[in-house]
């Protein structure tokens, strides 16, 4: 067990080991984009409350060690949703939150970037991510930014750096990072993950 510094603090960590992966789109998909199963639609949030920005990150992130804004006091979470070039999108099925993304506006170099993006637990499986994922695309796109980012590493899903080739991303770079994960977040670390 490692520690880290925080505020002047040196509390317990696990180190983990993953690979991340930057991917990139010049255009918008020129393919059919997928129809969502029956009774699921996404709502852009006109606001989002730190407590539901928790929720979705927290129950999204959980399982793929989802941590860096697990340790981001709430006033810092309120400034960054407050701002404008970011939104949130939250998918609804059946009246309840099923997953998220989050879109962050750059500077005209850097385009848009597909900040955040998960399912629910209990949605993954259920034919919603290929058409989430598309309608963040869509979404996107629909600004005209001049290209449109997104990166995702070896602690994710399995589905989710194909699912982003599939969907038109193609790969920029592969950069291994070492990560402090605070042990006191309680989240579950694979031990594939975990750095010796």
């Amino acid at each position: 067990m490692a520690t880290a510094a925080r505020t002047g603090l040196r509390e317990p960590v696990q180190r983990i080991e993953v690979d991340v992966t930057f991917l990139r789109m010049d255009a918008p998909p020129a393919t059919t984009k997928p129809d969502f199963p029956p009774g699921a639609g996404v709502a852009r949030l006109a606001a989002c409350s730190v407590p539901f920005y928790r929720y979705l990150y927290d129950t999204v992130g959980r399982d793929y060690v989802w941590w860096l804004r697990r340790t981001v006091p709430d006033a810092e979470i309120a400034a960054l949703l407050a701002r404008p070039e970011i939104s949130m999108h939250v998918l609804y099925q059946g009246g309840e939150p099923a997953g998220f993304y989050e879109l962050e506006r750059r500077s005209a170099d850097q385009g848009m970037n597909l900040a955040y993006f998960g399912l629910m637990p209990h949605a993954i499986g259920r034919g919603a991510g290929r058409a989430l994922l598309r309608h963040a695309i869509d979404t996107a796109w629909a600004e005209r930014p001049r290209l449109l980012t997104v990166n995702t590493c070896t602690a994710d899903h399995p589905r989710a750096l194909p699912n982003y080739l599939e969907a038109g991303f193609r790969i920029t770079r592969v950069v291994r990072e070492l990560w402090p994960v605070p042990l006191r977040l309680g989240l579950p670390i694979p031990d594939r993950l975990k750095a010796g």
